[in-house]
């Protein structure tokens, strides 16, 4: 399949959007096809001026000869917000489907997945469905779940995450009514390759140092020491830390993958002072009636830190994951041991942090100085 990318750019102060494409008389004459597509003067790339519908035209037309259309570079911004008139307007489901959703639901759940991504495929697929609705479709068909990918993601400016989330969710609820979802030969889109945000050691000190309420200082530390994920931190229990190894029990963490992470010392000493002030039952960190501390709180204190501290950068409860295992790669720690701490399956995931840190970059001398 070949690969077309779409890229912003300019011309004579006009947004237009640029169309990639390797040497492929095929797709240059199919292009050329399209309304409105003119040729930039000073380099001969082909172009469609910039409007709120051009990426969706751009990307059915190109579909029709299966190209795979990266459209990753394009500003999100006119895509999240398109005009009123263009929005889809889904009928509800019928008792039918919202009681096979339900059935749906059990299914996943039987098979163990998380209640995020059960919940996520659930609400996904019931866009599907009531998509399936609209358009009056007696069955589910490729040209089906095409015409959804095009009309209601690509249109409507949804993220490639949001893109493969859907799929994800589509093939799971077609296996669940036994249907070949091999058949389907979904196209993907590319994953968008963004660097994370990282923090520096003074700004995590600084983010820690203006929390006073105990329980949201000591559930910051804990995220940021051991490199958790937020589910990996919320599900903790009193028993998973083990200060006579210095070592934190990871358990059913992402891939339900057992692990151990590290206990600092210093966090130690924080968390024991955490402990006898509030005495937690079962779980580390627990909310009202000895429930678990839920997301939506977490994230509140987070944010509330944030902007305490003044940090201008976008700060989410990863950025201080990402941050621990930068900061480790620029103590010298061994990337293979970074991986087993994160609990990365593949050492291609851990590798991202070579990008960010300070050694790899900032120490890298320029040979322009050296002329």
């Amino acid at each position: 399949m070949k690969t077309v990318k779409l890229i912003p750019g300019e011309l004579h102060g006009e947004k237009i959007i640029l169309i990639l494409f390797d040497p492929n008389p095929v797709i240059h004459n199919h292009v050329l096809g399209l309304q409105g597509i003119k040729r930039r003067p000073y380099d001969g790339n082909l172009y469609l001026k910039y409007s709120a519908t051009s990426v969706g035209i751009l990307f059915h037309h190109l579909r029709k000869i299966n190209c795979y259309v990266d459209y990753s570079e394009l500003p999100p911004k006119p895509f999240e917000a398109p005009v009123k008139e263009k929005r889809l307007s889904l009928p509800a489901t019928d008792p039918f489907h919202h009681e096979e959703l339900k059935r749906f639901r059990r299914w996943l759940e039987e098979k163990r997945l998380s209640p995020h991504t059960v919940n996520t495929y659930v609400e996904l697929t019931r866009f599907f469905i009531r998509y399936s609705i609209l358009k009056k479709s007696k069955c589910y068909t490729k040209r089906l779940v095409e015409s959804f990918n095009y009309e209601f993601i690509v249109c409507e400016g949804k993220s490639v995450s949001y893109q493969n989330q859907c799929i994800n969710g589509i093939k799971k609820y077609l296996s669940f009514k036994n249907m070949d979802v091999g058949s389907l030969d979904l196209v993907r889109p590319k994953k968008e390759k963004k660097l994370p945000t990282i923090l520096s050691k003074d700004e995590v000190r600084l983010l820690i140092e203006v929390i006073y309420n105990l329980k949201h200082k000591t559930l910051l530390a804990l995220i940021y020491s051991g490199g958790l994920r937020i589910g990996e931190a919320l599900n903790l229990k009193v028993s998973d830390i083990d200060s006579q190894r210095m070592l934190i029990h990871i358990k059913g963490g992402k891939g339900k993958k057992d692990r151990y992470t590290l206990l600092s010392q210093s966090f130690l000493t924080l968390l024991q002072e955490y402990y006898k002030h509030f005495k937690p039952k079962v779980y580390l960190f627990e909310g009202q009636n000895s429930k678990k501390y839920s997301t939506s709180s977490a994230q509140r204190v987070l944010r509330n830190a944030v902007v305490k501290a003044g940090i201008q950068k976008e700060v989410t409860l990863h950025t201080l994951r990402h941050s621990f295992a930068t900061h480790l790669l620029e103590n010298g720690t061994d990337i293979r041991y970074i991986q087993e701490l994160l609990g990365h399956s593949s050492p291609k995931t851990t590798m991202i942090y070579t990008h960010v840190t300070e050694n790899s970059i900032q120490n890298i001398g320029n040979p322009f100085d050296e002329l």
